[in-house]
């Protein structure tokens, strides 16, 4: 593992110095393919649009596998590091270069021992996670079909490097995609009481629907509905016709997420109508939650114990309203994905922000407990 490091290193800030978008991850794809290679893995490109699958070990017996995520996000980038991102814009803000890494790492390890495998692994790599596409483009050309176990990890900045942390059942949220137009109709700023100024009745969208959620939904099944992005308006003095809300729902219960589109499109309705304007509301469900397996999670948490120590492994009260496309490769299939800490000793700041720096220490932590687990999975499936 020691001699694998300063390589796999090197691998992490080349790819965290090229970051690319979901459903873009044309160079980091080559790269991975090349590596894998070089470590005699059997790869398939091109999966899922720009994933790469790679599989090693004898044909016949069970298939496993290991998902990691590549993208990037749009996001400019504040550490200071000397691989920083050299993209204007772009930066790897979620650990997903982290990620493809321990996947790197994970692959050289087994290669190592291919003659000992009792069974296949595939490793997949996948693009678009942060769009919540890339699970369903994958699994479309096939990679998931055989499938016995699946297992996967996230970077998770407020557990410490060396730590990790499990949990069994729910483990992320379902979460949607809103949209909202809210129409009125345009006048003279000097004289408001002849329109219907639409970013007034957003303003009334924005705050009627958090009361709405405190007041009509079951408190024990919480609900987040926040807005990132508003348009409208054409002109200093004119009073806005059109404006347009897009954010993000996420919600624990799966049977409250699938009541939600409508909930969320009466209770809009009835805020524009109310105030003289109408609304159109577009929502996209984007990814399930994640639920993992609880003989698999007990799997990774042994086998991180006997690596780490009993107090180096967490056991995780709550679930995250964070979601993951993970979930959509698990339709079907039982896996777990376990939070691996990444947090130095000065802290590290939260997923998606411009000052994210994720400390390098993990990537020893996460390939070995990831390949103990594979290693003992196909010593006694589960």
């Amino acid at each position: 593992m020691l001699k694998l490091l300063p390589r796999l290193i090197e691998l992490r800030r080349q790819i965290h110095r090229h970051p690319e978008l979901s459903g873009h991850e044309y160079q980091t794809a080559a790269l991975v393919a090349g590596e894998l290679r070089c470590y005699g893995w059997e790869v398939r490109e091109g999966v899922g649009r720009t994933g790469v699958v790679a599989e090693l070990g004898p044909l016949a017996g069970p298939l496993l596998a290991l998902r990691v995520d590549m993208d990037a996000l749009p996001i400019e980038e504040r550490t200071g590091l000397d691989w920083a991102s050299s993209q204007q814009g772009l930066m790897h803000a979620c650990g997903h270069d982290i990620h493809t890494t321990l996947g790197l790492g994970v692959a050289a390890l087994l290669s190592s021992m291919a003659d000992q495998l009792s069974a296949r692994v595939r490793l997949l790599f996948q693009p678009a996670e942060e769009t919540a596409q890339g699970a369903g483009w994958m699994r479309a050309d096939g990679a998931m079909e055989g499938v016995a176990a699946l297992f996967g990890v996230h970077v998770f900045p407020s557990i410490a490097v060396g730590r990790l942390g499990v949990r069994s059942g729910s483990l992320t949220a379902a979460a949607g995609e809103l949209e909202i137009e809210v129409l009125g109709e345009s006048g003279h700023g000097a004289r408001p009481h002849q329109s219907t100024d639409a970013i007034w009745i957003a303003a009334r969208v924005v705050s009627g629907l958090q009361e709405a959620i405190s007041r009509r939904l079951d408190p024990l099944h919480p609900v987040v509905v926040s807005f990132g992005k508003i348009e409208g308006g054409k002109a200093f003095n004119v009073i806005a016709d059109h404006v347009r809300l897009v954010g993000t729902v996420r919600c624990l219960d799966p049977q409250v997420h699938e009541r939600l589109p409508g909930w969320i499109e009466d209770t809009v309705h009835a805020l524009c109508r109310g105030h003289g304007g109408e609304a159109r509301v577009h929502y996209r469900r984007i990814a399930p939650p994640v639920h993992n397996d609880p003989e698999l999670t007990r799997l990774v948490a042994a086998s991180a114990v006997d690596l780490l120590g009993q107090a180096q492994v967490e056991w995780l009260e709550q679930p995250s309203l964070g979601a993951e496309d993970f979930a959509e490769l698990l339709e079907g299939h039982r896996g777990t994905m376990f939070r691996l800490g990444v947090a130095g000793p000065q802290g590290c700041t939260p997923l998606h922000s411009n000052t994210f720096s994720p400390d390098e220490g993990c990537l020893a932590v996460g390939i070995r407990v990831l390949t103990l687990s594979l290693l003992r999975w196909m010593a006694a499936p589960c």
